[in-house]
């Protein structure tokens, strides 16, 4: 089940006995998320979900898209398939789905902000959302502007093979990045006949006063200047063929341990050919708001597993030199549709654990290391010590679990191979395998249901022959494990597709003892989001399926408008009914107050409620306001957020109510929510 679980972790008592220690008591974060997240979930069918990984709440999710910092949180975009049914015949068009958190870990989905097949360039594809502070674009200052790859007016058939033309297009919001419409269907960036030319990232460069764009070419990737989000120049380019396909670059700076600033450049790429990884590539080098320069030429890599695919990283606001976070996407394009998340749970798209990454000086060279973000650990429900674990040969623990994290130091004396097997059966003949031998560290997942149909079982990254330790930490969850060795030098992410109920783990050693020093498992709690729910969006000739209207508002309905902070193409306007004279109610059907925030756009007079006559939207419990809010005089839609958790569980209404009849007498509402 996918409910937050608080079960404790068993006292280990098989393994215990033989090593003769006694299990640690349990240690319960009490740091919980902030007020307005949540980590408590109604019960679900899921069996393969990730516990305290970001998954879609349904159907397809593939790219992770920057996050941006907005009031006070991080906005995280996604491409996201609605339709998806893992035909590969069939519809794969994504649109931009949102999912705001406060700490990289708790994420509260606020359902799809910018939706495909709204103007004629059909479905939308990676890119980027920065928000346009001094007002560049023309939007607004603050507004949230995305640079984002579509199809330039496809065809209905290079629709459904995703073949037209690639370019760059501008969307924008204006109501803090929750809803996004498109700024024409014309590119900003045509794409003049390149046949792979997209995944735009975008950032400020202050010293210069100007936005920088990289897109992606296949084997380059080219760089572009401009000062307004809109008239871009193309100023130079890096190529390399020997990589395989190039997507999803990034670029930024970052302070290393010793002081120094360098830029860092990376891309998602595959590195197969040169016996390296298909992840994230990078560079350390320097920009001079033109030109990158390397300071090697040959890439290091982010992660060594096989799953860690079109990473995007952002800065801490707080520190944005010092501290830097990354998220990608746990699946492979050769296995992508093979999941049993989909043929089990109907999702299908499980992300990497939010990291924090740092640059650090190795010799001559700086190389980025990372390690799990540090909230994480708020969601521990559990925490085992068990010391120092001497093993010599196989040793099974009395420990079941499929969602905590593993640390030690091994100390490999004697041992030529040293590792877990986790995810194992209950017969043994299922586990998948991390751990060391004399040259090299690996993940292994050859003999548990790893993906189907790929010869990509084992991955590895190198240990020091003269290391007499190495520390591990060991991230498992339903579907994924992901390992950090030495404090996050190297890291390796793969999907392990074991059965449910395969849950043990066991040590072992080969040629010799070993010591598992201060071994310690800490359990997490489940983070799955609770899906956003539309109370009314008014995109049809009539209020809604279940809302009910009085007065002069019987026989109206939605308006075609174009108001600024509106959703799609209608909205819920009271001047429908006939003019600022029409008067009445529009009440939506009862809705239970299961999430923490009703949220709206809502525009047009400014008539409080208890001062009649009124223009105003009420939220009614027992058929009483609880909530309410009025218009300001104006006929642009802002947004307007209702705390409802004083009423969690309770039956709720959405009212509007037109009791004016003068100047401003009338209300416009649309997009009404309800979510975390």
């Amino acid at each position: 089940m996918s409910h937050t679980h608080t079960r404790t972790v068993r006292a280990l008592i098989g393994a215990l006995a033989v090593i003769g220690l006694t299990a640690a008591p349990a240690v319960v974060a009490d740091a919980g998320p902030p007020a307005s997240a949540t980590t408590t979930v109604e019960p679900e069918r899921d069996e393969y979900r990730a516990q305290y990984h970001f998954t879609a709440p349904d159907r397809w999710k593939n790219d992770p898209q920057r996050p941006v910092f907005i009031d006070g949180r991080f906005h995280y975009y996604y491409l996201y398939n609605a339709d998806y049914d893992a035909d590969p015949s069939a519809n794969f068009g994504t649109a931009w789905r949102l999912a705001t958190t406060y700490d990289g870990v708790v994420f509260a989905d606020q359902g799809v902000a910018a939706p495909k097949d709204t103007n004629a360039n059909y479905d939308l594809w990676s890119g980027s959302a920065v928000v346009d502070h001094d007002n560049t674009a023309g939007f607004g200052a603050g507004a949230v502007v995305m640079l984002v790859t579509q199809m330039d007016h496809p065809t209905p058939a290079q629709k459904r093979n995703a073949s037209g033309q690639q370019a760059q297009f501008l969307w924008y919001s204006t109501d803090g990045g929750r809803n996004f419409q498109p700024a024409g269907d014309q590119p900003v960036i045509p794409g003049e006949g390149r046949r792979d030319f997209r995944d735009p990232k975008v950032i400020w460069d202050p010293e210069r006063g100007r936005w920088v764009a990289l897109i992606a070419e296949r084997d380059r990737v080219s760089f572009y200047t401009s000062s307004d989000l809109h008239s871009w120049t193309r100023t130079w380019e890096y190529v390399n063929p020997g990589i395989g396909t190039i997507e999803c670059p990034d670029l930024f700076p970052l302070r290393a341990d010793d002081g120094t600033i360098k830029w860092v450049f990376g891309v998602s790429a595959n590195g197969f050919a040169t016996n390296e990884p298909a992840t994230f590539a990078y560079w350390t080098g320097s920009y001079d708001g033109t030109a990158f320069s390397f300071d090697e030429q040959a890439p290091q890599w982010l992660d060594h597993g096989f799953d860690w695919y079109g990473a995007v990283t952002w800065e801490d606001p707080a520190a944005p030199l010092d501290r830097r976070y990354a998220i990608a996407w746990m699946n492979n394009w050769d296995y992508a549709h093979s999941t049993p998340t989909w043929t089990e749970d109907g999702f299908n798209g499980t992300d990497s654990i939010t990291r924090e990454i740092a640059l650090r000086r190795d010799g001559a060279n700086y190389r980025l290391v990372s390690q799990p973000v540090a909230a994480l650990q708020s969601i521990a429900t559990n925490r085992t010590e068990l010391g120092d674990v001497v093993v010599d040969g196989f040793l099974p623990l009395d420990y079941r679990g499929d969602a905590y994290q593993i640390e030690t130091v091994i100390t490999r004396q004697e041992a030529t191979n040293i590792g877990l097997q986790l995810r194992r059966s209950d017969d043994g003949t299922r586990h998948a395998d991390v751990g060391v031998t004399s040259t090299y560290a690996y993940l292994n997942r050859g003999q548990t249901g790893y993906p189907a149909g790929t010869w990509k079982t084992e991955s590895r990254t190198p240990v020091a022959a003269t290391a007499e330790t190495v520390r591990l930490r060991i991230l498992v969850d339903r579907t994924t494990i992901e390992l950090f060795v030495d404090d996050g030098r190297y890291v390796q992410s793969s999907q392990v597709f074991a059965p449910p109920g395969d849950d043990g783990v066991a040590l072992y050693s080969s040629d010799g003892p070993a010591v598992f020093r201060d071994l310690t498992i800490t359990e997490f709690g489940s983070v799955a989001q609770r899906p956003m729910r539309l109370i009314g969006d008014f995109e049809s000739a009539e209020w809604g399926a279940g809302w009910t209207a009085t007065g002069d508002f019987t026989a109206a309905g939605p308006t075609t408008s174009s108001l600024r902070g509106q959703v799609g193409a209608r909205v819920a306007d009271t001047y429908a009914g006939g003019g600022d004279a029409a008067t009445g109610t529009i009440t939506s059907p009862p809705f239970v107050l299961d999430r923490n925030f009703v949220r709206f756009a809502l525009g047009g007079g400014d008539h409080p409620l208890g001062v009649r006559p009124a223009t105003s939207v009420q939220l009614l419990i027992d058929g009483e306001p609880v909530l309410t809010a009025t218009g300001e005089d104006s006929g642009e839609l802002r947004r307007v957020e209702w705390d409802v958790r004083a009423w969690a569980g309770r039956v709720a209404h959405f009212q509007i109510l037109d009791d004016a009849t003068g100047a401003w007498g009338h209300l416009m509402v649309d997009q009404v929510t309800l979510a975390d």
